[in-house]
């Protein structure tokens, strides 16, 4: 009796830290919202990071990019790649899939790179002629400004960084990434 106690003491622990951690991440935050609608096949191709929160598997990448490719199957195949600061430059790819999440018009996927955890990909913002995106997940911890050139105006750079702030992103962690490789 003892133990099935203990065990519904953790239980019971458990289910009130993990709301306590969820109400702390998610105050003072409005739902995120996201673009009305996403056509992927437009949204196919190569971009080019041009700011993000630095993840740590991305540390010490410069000249990064997605390419995200449509699959019969359903789902959108994705290609990150990134140059390593090394001598010998080696350059690092990670594989992937992205679900639309059902209900979303496609603004909302879940990607996977290691079965079986996904993480959100949510498109906040979206040029209408599909030259720049900024995908963000809602609980404001990760956010990717991307466009189809390696440069991006600075105007229209400022601009998404004020539209991320809006949104409730703390940009004090957004990085330039360093596209140099790809000539100015």
């Amino acid at each position: 009796m003892q133990k099935n106690t203990r065990e519904i003491a953790i239980v019971a622990g458990t289910v009130v830290l993990g709301t306590l951690a969820i109400r702390y991440f998610s105050r003072n935050h409005q739902p995120l919202e996201t673009v009305p609608f996403v056509d992927l096949s437009r949204y196919a191709g190569k971009w080019y990071e041009i700011a993000a929160f630095p993840l740590i598997f991305e540390r010490g990448c410069h000249c990064t990019t997605a390419e995200y490719t449509l699959e019969p199957a359903g789902y959108v195949k994705v290609v990150n790649s990134c140059n390593r600061k090394s001598p010998q430059g080696k350059k690092t790819v990670a594989v992937g899939k992205a679900f639309p999440v059902a209900g979303s018009n496609n603004t909302k996927l879940k990607v996977q790179f290691q079965w079986p955890f996904t993480g959100d990909y949510w498109i906040i913002a979206l040029d209408e002629d599909y030259s720049y995106a900024v995908v963000g997940t809602p609980d404001r911890q990760n956010l990717w400004i991307l466009s189809r050139s390696p440069f991006m105006a600075p105007t229209l750079y400022q601009n998404l960084v004020k539209l991320t702030q809006q949104k409730g992103f703390d940009t004090d962690h957004l990085h330039l990434t360093n596209q140099s490789c790809f000539g100015n």
